[in-house]
């Protein structure tokens, strides 16, 4: 694999159902992502956007094909393997924050580091907190704050253990267009400064045609859009 690439699926395959009621949410889908890239997946609900991103990062495991990322084949690993791959190298943003409510902005933040038995970097977490406009409310909890400045945690969240792949699944499909401009803002500009690689799924084209390239999935199909 070119080292320059970063991800790499190969004839990926992900089926539900058998016979006549199979079907499939990944069919034979080739992706090259590199080192530093913006990617954006576009698609109709139930294309196969969220399924690619599972198995992009090891929470879904495919029925064929291959996934290559940061110079390891996952589907070959077992589950303790792809539970350190996931810890080491991916950060995931969600459409629905998935903050712990009894966690403040902090804790919150850094609960990554604190599953992996990891001494958080506080410099850096100081870092995110001011990027994310977050300073003054470090000691917030979850219900104190506003739909955009969760997502902002939720963001901060994935980066805290400087993943080289962030997957965001729809992060802006619960803001408005105002927190939108901004959560994307904030990403772009993270994935230029720390040299980071983003694949992200949106139904906003607006969105999508900020990134480097566009690809779009129908039907378990995935297609470069020019």
């Amino acid at each position: 694999m070119d080292s320059n690439v970063i991800i790499k699926t190969e004839k990926l395959v992900k089926q539900y159902g058998e016979g006549e009621n199979m079907i499939y949410a990944l069919n034979n889908v080739d992706l090259e992502v590199s080192k530093g890239e913006f990617v954006a997946v576009t698609g109709e609900s139930g294309s196969g956007k969220t399924t690619l991103l599972n198995c992009l990062g090891s929470l879904d495991k495919p029925d064929g094909g291959k996934i290559t990322a940061c110079g390891k084949e996952l589907t070959g690993m077992n589950d303790k393997q792809l539970s350190l791959y996931r810890r080491k190298n991916i950060g995931f943003i969600f459409q629905s924050y998935r903050l712990i409510p009894v966690l403040n902005v902090e804790e919150n933040i850094v609960l990554p580091c604190n599953l992996d038995n990891t001494p958080p970097d506080l410099n850096f977490l100081n870092e995110l907190l001011e990027m994310t406009g977050l300073e003054k409310k470090r000691l917030n909890y979850p219900h104190e704050l506003s739909g955009g400045q969760q997502q902002r945690v939720a963001f901060a969240r994935a980066l805290i253990h400087k993943p080289q792949i962030i997957l965001a699944d729809e992060p802006t499909g619960n803001l408005d267009s105002k927190n939108s401009r901004e959560i994307i803002s904030i990403l772009k500009s993270s994935i230029k400064k720390y040299d980071q690689t983003l694949i992200l799924i949106t139904h906003d084209g607006s969105i999508a045609a900020q990134a480097d390239r566009i690809f779009r999935l129908t039907d378990g199909v995935l297609s470069e859009q020019g």
